[in-house]
């Protein structure tokens, strides 16, 4: 299985992933951070499938509608031709966000008589454990979830077993879970494709976009919105668990949670697309979160519906993806001392006091957790911890670590001046002691940069953000040879590795995919505006054919690796795309 071979469904509620053999290979029900339904991703002899596709299971020609998230595959059999089309309703109904737990899917013959099979087969989770099936008239009815799980269509209940049919006609299929449909069965699924299909296209309409990449940045946004859970506010950095970073690596991590960095990344993206209504949603997250915690030792990350039992396990019983294994879930990372967490909170919030359009939100609760998370990064402030990129083999005082702690400073203070509250000068004092502290410690005169550790020499790509964050004048020579020696370093064709050091599993292999996307945002800010550009047309050669992004790319193989879709790398091509395009009054 590749995973330039699938796409993403959801409705910000749940998602699945879609094969271009018509099977879908992950679903967990009834939200992102469930047990598996449908996981032939992990193990293809035994996860469980809902498969509707040719009977020599041979794979299509997928792609979305234009400006959804609904998956069209259409199939070229010996027979005659099939199109398939599969979506997870969204859109709003007396005006509230109308996202029922339920998959559709619509089969129809394009032209001869086609034989198809359909064949659905959940798994009782974890457990790998088949469901009792009872069969109804027009449905089947598994047993053993926590909730009911069925299957209405109006095919004949006896070709649900996979053999081969004639498909002479539009078929329809709603797998449900809890409330089941009752409802003439066409009419309805007609009705939540067309009201489906007009809601994604207005939100398209309501993005802004730049002039140049403008398909990539429709289609990460529209990826982007599918991890946010709305009953939350919540965003996972991505819908599954354990695919590897890289072959034979054992790096394999759960991500089916809400990071608190990369929703802060997240709502930027958001921010730039003029969609704000996922950080009114997150802004309610992260003070439940924050509320739970008086001493404000937040974790890195929390389930999404913000509690902290994500131990982390291995599930030996699962091969995992392609058979390369461990399958985890929960994840440890949730256990480790990470400080950049405070610098990206308070530019989450920072917004709310910055943008009169968020002049609702302003509150005497909301400007004291800014405060307070500012002068609790003012107080950890070049201590060790794990980092940005969770490492495994020890804690030391993490530059980057110390970037955001600045920030958290720099930009409180400047909320405090512009509103004339006591303090602003003297957190501006602080930020200047924490840039001092960077330009002492971090700067490595050998290697000519910045680097990843106080007194280390090893380079790190998350510090190419010291240019988008403004730690430092662009025309500052320190800043500029920093990008240089990352660029130089840790190149990787035309990809960035984040480190090239031992992190306790290894020296990483394949690139970090964000890493190039800030590399281009890094080079517009010094003034390299075309390089920017051509950096940014080269990667785009890695979407999948759908416009999809995983974590990591192996440049030898060109392939995805790591946990897919990953809303991190959606989010970096935003913000790339944004940088190096022109404006529109430059091309109108």
């Amino acid at each position: 299985m590749r995973l330039e071979d699938l796409g993403i469904i959801g409705n910000c509620q749940f998602s699945a992933l879609v094969e271009n053999t018509g099977s879908i290979v992950w679903c967990c029900l009834p939200r992102f951070d469930s047990e598996p339904v449908f996981a032939t991703l992990l193990d293809a002899g035994d996860g469980g499938q809902f498969q509707i596709g040719p009977v020599d299971h041979a794979p299509g020609s997928q792609r979305y509608l234009d400006n959804t998230n609904i998956i069209e595959t259409t199939f070229d059999t010996a027979d005659g031709g099939v199109r398939l089309l599969d979506f997870v309703p969204r859109f709003t109904q007396y005006d509230r966000a109308f996202r029922p737990t339920q998959i559709i899917r619509i089969v129809e013959p394009v032209h001869g008589t086609p034989r198809i099979r359909v064949t659905c087969e959940p798994v009782l989770g974890w457990s790998k454990v088949k469901p009792g099936r009872v069969h109804g008239s027009n449905h089947l009815r598994f047993e053993g979830f926590p909730a009911q799980l069925r299957l209405t269509t109006d095919l004949p209940i006896s070709y649900l077993g996979g053999q081969p049919f004639a498909l002479t006609e539009r078929r329809y299929f709603v797998l449900t879970w809890g409330m089941p449909v009752e409802e003439p069965l066409a009419p309805l699924c007609e009705r939540f494709l067309q009201e489906t299909t007009r809601y994604w296209r207005r939100w398209v309409k309501e993005c802004d976009v730049p002039p140049v990449f403008q398909q990539e940045v429709i289609r990460s946004a529209l990826t982007l919105k599918l991890h946010c859970f709305e009953d939350t506010g919540a965003i996972v950095a991505a819908t599954t668990t354990s695919i590897p970073e890289a072959p034979g690596s054992g790096r394999t991590w759960d991500y089916r949670y809400c990071w608190l960095r990369d929703a802060y990344y997240a709502l930027s993206a958001f921010r730039l697309l003029g969609h704000f209504e996922e950080r009114e949603q997150f802004v309610r997250y992260l003070i439940n979160v924050a509320t739970a915690s008086p001493d404000l030792e937040l974790a890195p990350l929390y389930r999404i519906d913000a509690t902290t039992d994500l131990d982390e396990s291995i599930l030996s019983s699962w091969p995992g993806y392609n058979g390369e294994g461990p399958v985890r879930i929960g994840n440890g990372a949730a256990k480790q001392r990470q400080l950049d967490v405070f610098g990206e909170m308070v530019l989450a919030l920072c917004p709310v006091f910055m943008d009169d359009r968020f002049s609702g939100e302003r509150s005497y609760e909301t400007l004291d957790l800014l405060q307070r998370l500012a002068r609790k990064a003012i107080s950890v402030v070049g201590t060790p911890d794990t980092g940005i990129w969770e490492h495994r083999n020890g804690t030391h005082p993490q530059t980057f670590s110390s970037l955001m702690c600045w920030a958290a400073a720099d930009r409180t203070a400047a909320i405090l001046g512009r509103r004339g509250i006591d303090g602003a000068g003297e957190l501006k004092q602080a930020a200047a002691r924490i840039l001092g502290e960077i330009n002492a410690s971090a700067w490595n005169e050998a290697k000519g940069a910045f680097v990843a550790t106080y007194g280390g020499a090893g380079l790190d790509a998350s510090l190419l953000q010291m240019a988008t964050l403004r730690l430092l004048k662009a025309d500052d020579p320190r800043l500029r040879a920093t990008i240089e020696a990352i660029w130089r370093e840790l190149a990787h064709g035309d990809w960035l590795l984040r480190y090239n050091v031992d992190d306790g599993f290894g020296v990483p292999t394949v690139a970090f995919i964000m890493c190039t996307f800030w590399l281009v945002e890094a080079l517009v800010v010094v003034g390299k505006t075309r390089e920017a550009r051509a950096l940014l047309e080269r990667a785009r050669g890695a979407l999948s054919p759908l416009g999809l992004l995983s974590e990591d790319y192996e440049v030898k193989g060109l392939r995805m690796w790591g946990n897919f879709p990953q809303a991190y790398s959606h989010v970096g091509l935003i913000h790339a795309a944004f940088a190096a395009s022109p404006r529109w009054s430059e091309v109108l």
